[in-house]
């Protein structure tokens, strides 16, 4: 790699560095193991930076880069063998429900990790069903369905199932 590339990827990834932290905690549900994943992200990206500069989008090569890293990593026997008891108080910002959001944290943490990559390129990152499925490097129906299990699941775990002819909760509109 040349000093020019170099420098380039360098100041890439110090302007997109947050956005990819961000979204390798929401994968993750760690900081610690976010920041892992960001490293190993980070090495991956610089290893293979002329195909990414060349890429249509920049930014879309380095997240499918992250996001295949957290499904490759979970696959492997390591995350199985390997857990760690204690951890040190993670601090989070004013949420106004708390219950609610740990509740939801504990449902997403509880998902597997595809259907979780999938709710975080959807949702988060606002990629619609196609540029997610090229993502993950499947089909457009595998994205759609991991959604659709992924947000049952939640809404079975949070206890959010909806009455879809009124838009209420199942018990208010039962008891109305």
């Amino acid at each position: 790699m040349s000093p020019g590339h170099d420098v380039e990827f360098t100041e890439y990834m110090s302007a997109r560095m947050p956005a990819l932290r961000r979204l390798a905690r929401l994968l993750c549900q760690d900081w610690y193991l976010a920041d892992d994943l960001l490293q190993a992200t980070m090495t991956k990206a610089y290893v293979h930076w002329s195909r990414a500069v060349s890429a249509d989008n920049t930014d879309a090569y380095v997240r499918a880069i992250l996001v295949r890293e957290f499904v490759q990593e979970r696959r492997s026997g390591w995350v199985r063998r390997v857990r760690l008891a204690g951890r040190p108080i993670e601090t989070a910002a004013e949420v106004l429900d708390h219950e609610g959001a740990l509740d939801l944290r504990a449902a997403v943490a509880a998902l597997p990790p595809r259907q979780r990559a999938v709710l975080v390129l959807r949702y988060f990152c606002d990629l619609n069903v196609d540029q997610a499925a090229r993502a993950l490097e499947c089909t457009p129906g595998t994205v759609k369905s991991q959604t659709a299990k992924a947000l049952s699941a939640l809404r079975e775990s949070v206890g959010l199932a909806y009455d879809r002819d009124r838009d209420k909760p199942r018990e208010v509109a039962e008891s109305a």
